[in-house]
């Protein structure tokens, strides 16, 4: 299977609502998920470099190391039965003032924390994001997740804050 490595981010605006894109590609066509998107390994890309560049070229939003809080990470074995993920996940410290431009991966809208429960996000991520996203503040997760189309993630968690 391909391994692939990427970054997500949690970026709000003032009134705290969550940044989420409808995404037109794959993986997860059709489906809500923060922007973010894979390190360009070629060049050596680290994730906070990656986590700027994205957040820039998605949203228009500059950021420096200060603006961004890794708080975990995810490492996914089998997503759809066809790629390892690993995925770093930073939380945005630097608030949004406006929905970004729709672009070729998709169109954004904003979203209260208990509004993105009910929308077609990636099943997965159900239990390999969002809880630990609603744990951000309580220090750095490492989640290593079995996944197979046919059941749900088998979650181990590698280190968690203490």
């Amino acid at each position: 299977m391909d391994f692939k490595i990427s970054c997500l981010l949690f970026i709000r605006n003032e009134e705290d609502d969550i940044l989420m894109l409808c995404r037109k590609k794959s993986p997860n066509k059709g489906r809500w998920s923060p922007p973010g998107g894979k390190l360009d390994m070629v060049k050596g890309e680290s994730p906070y470099q990656c986590a700027r560049r994205e957040a820039l070229e998605e949203t228009g939003l500059k950021l420096g190391n200060d603006d961004l809080s890794l708080f975990g990470y995810v490492s996914e074995r089998g997503y759809e039965s066809s790629t390892n993920w690993l995925m770093f996940l930073f939380d945005c410290n630097k608030p949004i003032t406006r929905i970004p431009d729709n672009f070729d991966e998709g169109t954004f809208r904003f979203f209260s924390r208990s509004a993105i429960s009910s929308l077609d996000i990636p099943p997965s991520d159900h239990e390999l994001i969002w809880p630990f996203y609603d744990k951000r503040n309580l220090g750095f997760w490492c989640i290593q997740a079995d996944c197979d189309s046919q059941n749900p993630p088998k979650l181990r968690i590698e280190a968690f804050p203490g």
